[in-house]
């Protein structure tokens, strides 16, 4: 029998971080038929490579479900149980009560052994699940994190009679942990976002039937429909109909482009008044949306492995204090015959002596700290790892539209060509345009609306797709559209304006009879009022260069561009060239932060250091995808956000220096006999308390 490879697809539950990835692997490992695996633990996913002479995908499920992580239906995407109902919590949460009753029968002098026996369950009710991830890891990957080493450090102060002292750290460090999975949920909102906008049904025209399938049925060379206001299910080609069709979710080009046989349209694309028929070009698995989803999933891997600072340093410090322990308690008896319980002891100190209590606090404490100020400025921060991040970038790249600009068209200019006056040019612009949905018509409405001209009735009414309308109002024929509309007729007298307002970034429309223009009017996605401002802000802070990122065209993009003092422009970007555009800039210029807000953007918020979402306008997608949202959509916010984030870094560097030093200082007294057991976990009460107090130094606004 012929061996041929598969690749199965899986979205998982219980997936929730590195550790659960590595116990999933050593459960997949060995297992008949399965040629490779890839785990992403930030997606929940899991990509089975398989041999179909072998194994098939209900036995690769049964397998999974059987380890824990059991396949969801469909697309559907795990969810974190409420907290209440999640175990990690559940027993932080009892870890917690139980040393506060402990402290409490202490403090009211009830006699042993009532409040030794609460803190020993707060201790192993608190440290069950980090204690159990430690010895897996210590077994399986052969690695000493620092979950092993609050382990011992609580199991070394338990046996020493310091059952307080060990039953905070177990509390303080399994509340840390139970909410890693919502961490992770969080971010796996950004793809249930993407998934949303593709539509999960399609009209297809197979055999000359009609007929609506799953949108994931989709193949290379279906012909299916796409009425009007209708989301557009896969990539394809126009094979007839015309229509304007929004590629703002996937191109971020700020207008509707007009759509007629042999162009290209692409999934997540919203169809405009027309009819189209469309030949699929590409699977529904290959299509836009999904390519995007993939993009965001693996700048999420790309970015997740190396989000913990305390793991990182725990995978250095940790063995080696453990080391220096086995040493310190051997070493001097066996090579200086000196006494065995004397060193042994000294040993033990200097296990509690150099845990990392004030370090494992002052980092968290400090980034809750910021956060919360942040908040209270209109400043969403999504972790602390991404307050260090926003620290360190050196470039911005901005979209413009929705970032730079507001996002929506508006008429900027109304100008006399024939003979009409100014109002007499928008009632007749607005009388045609009352029977239009495209974004050009309600900007023409509101400035109407405005002005306080009613559209006058029309009849007769033509929508010419790719070039305008038509209608008669007040008994004549009035047309409306591009100036390709009235190619055939005299336009001399404001040629000159079309081209100025051209070369200014404005789209111009021109409004007059079959025989004569009337005038015409210039519209424009405006630039927001403080962009030029924020933009002088980052130059402040030293940051270079702050360049635009834009889908729209290259005219337009220069005249923004260049209003609002960016160093280099980018335009005609669709998302794949904004995130290879992001790497690039990366590359050159070290750490970047990212602004836009569209689910175009979503793939280079995801592979930036920093992605930042402007917060009320941005789409669910680029607010989810982003590391930080800017609630009020004030761009001056990111120039607060990066100091913000500089100010922290200063706290946590005085924080973390403190803290080695305290340590240092402790751990040479316990090698030296200067430092009992009371004293040590006194000194690191102390130096608890003075981190904290400079961490909360950042509540300061």
């Amino acid at each position: 029998m012929p061996m041929t490879q598969q690749t199965l697809e899986l979205r998982v539950a219980n997936l929730d971080c590195e550790h659960d990835a590595a116990a999933l692997e050593r459960g997949l490992v060995g297992t008949g038929g399965l040629d490779a695996l890839k785990i992403y633990p930030s997606s929940a996913k899991v990509m089975l490579t398989y041999n179909t002479a072998v194994t098939n995908p209900a036995a690769l499920k049964e397998t999974l479900d059987q380890l824990g992580f059991p396949a969801q239906e469909g697309f559907a995407l795990p969810q974190q149980p409420r907290p209440w109902r999640n175990p990690k919590v559940q027993t932080a949460l009892i870890s917690g009560f139980l040393l506060l009753g402990g402290w409490l029968l202490d403090l009211a002098g009830v006699p042993a052994p009532w409040p030794a026996l609460l803190y020993v369950a707060a201790i192993l009710i608190g440290g069950y699940y980090f204690g159990r991830e430690a010895l897996e890891a210590l077994i399986f990957e052969h690695s000493i994190g620092i979950e092993l080493l609050m382990s011992i450090a609580a199991l070394v102060a338990a046996l020493l009679g310091q059952l307080p002292e060990a039953a905070m750290l177990v509390f303080l460090y399994s509340i840390s942990e139970a909410v890693e999975g919502y961490t992770e949920e969080k971010t796996r909102s950004a793809v249930k976002s993407l998934m949303a906008l593709a539509p999960q049904e399609a009209l297809v025209r197979r055999d000359g039937v009609e007929q609506i399938i799953p949108a994931s049925e989709l193949v290379p060379g279906d012909l299916f429909l796409v009425k009007p206001g209708q989301v557009i299910a896969t990539d394809g080609v126009v094979l007839s109909g015309a229509s304007s069709v929004n590629q703002a979710p996937v191109t971020g080009e700020s207008m509707p482009v007009e759509k007629e046989p042999g162009d290209e349209v692409y999934a997540g694309s919203i169809n405009g008044s027309g009819a189209l028929d469309v030949r699929a070009s590409t699977a529904f698995a290959d299509n836009t949306i999904s390519r995007i989803i993939g993009m965001v999933e693996e700048a999420q891997e790309r970015k997740g492995r190396n989000q913990r600072f305390i793991e990182r340093f725990g995978a250095i410090y940790s063995p080696l204090v453990l080391l220096l322990g086995l040493l310190i308690a051997t070493l001097p008896p066996m090579l200086l015959g000196q006494a065995w319980d004397v060193w042994l002891m000294r040993a033990t100190v200097f296990i509690v002596a150099a845990a990392p209590c004030a370090l494992v606090i002052s980092i968290p404490i400090t980034m809750v700290a910021t956060l919360g100020t942040g908040a209270r400025q209109g400043v969403l921060i999504k972790g602390g790892i991404i307050v260090e991040q926003l620290a360190r970038v050196q470039t911005v790249a901005l979209d413009k539209t929705g970032t730079i600009t507001v996002g929506e068209p508006h008429v900027t200019d109304i100008l006399v060509c024939g003979p009409a006056d100014e109002t007499e040019v928008l009632t007749l612009a607005a009388a045609l345009e009352a029977r239009s949905e495209h974004p050009l018509a309600r900007a023409v409405l509101r400035r109407a609306a405005v002005e306080g001209i009613v559209p006058p009735p029309v009849s007769g009414f033509q929508s010419l797709p790719g070039a305008g309308a038509q209608a008669v109002v007040r008994g004549q024929q009035v047309l409306i559209g591009s100036p390709a509309l009235f190619a055939g007729m005299d336009t001399s007298a404001c040629a000159a304006d079309i081209a100025r307002l051209q070369a200014e970034g404005k789209t111009a429309v021109l409004i007059g009879s079959p025989a004569l223009v009337f005038g015409l009017i210039a519209m424009r996605d405006e630039i927001r009022e403080n962009a030029p401002t924020a933009v002088r802000g980052l130059h402040d802070l030293g940051l270079y260069p702050v360049v635009m990122l834009t889908g729209d065209n290259a005219r337009t993009a220069q005249a923004v561009g260049g209003e609002v003092g960016v160093d280099a422009i980018y335009a005609g970007l669709r998302p794949e060239d904004k995130a290879g555009k992001v790497r690039e800039l990366q590359a050159r210029n070290s750490h970047l932060v990212m602004v836009g807000d569209g689910v175009n953007d979503a793939p280079a918020l995801a592979e930036a250091h920093v992605g930042v979402a402007m917060g009320a306008i941005g789409t669910d997608v680029a607010l989810e995808t982003a590391d930080v949202a800017l609630m009020a959509d004030d761009l001056e916010k990111l120039v607060y956000a990066v100091t913000l984030a500089r100010r922290s870094r200063r706290v946590v560097r005085q924080n973390l220096v403190l803290s080695v030093a305290v340590i240092s200082l402790l751990s040479l007294g316990a090698v030296l006999g200067l430092l009992s057991l009371p004293a040590a976990v006194l000194a690191h009460e102390i130096s608890e308390f003075v981190v904290i107090g400079s961490g909360l130094r950042m509540l300061r606004a």
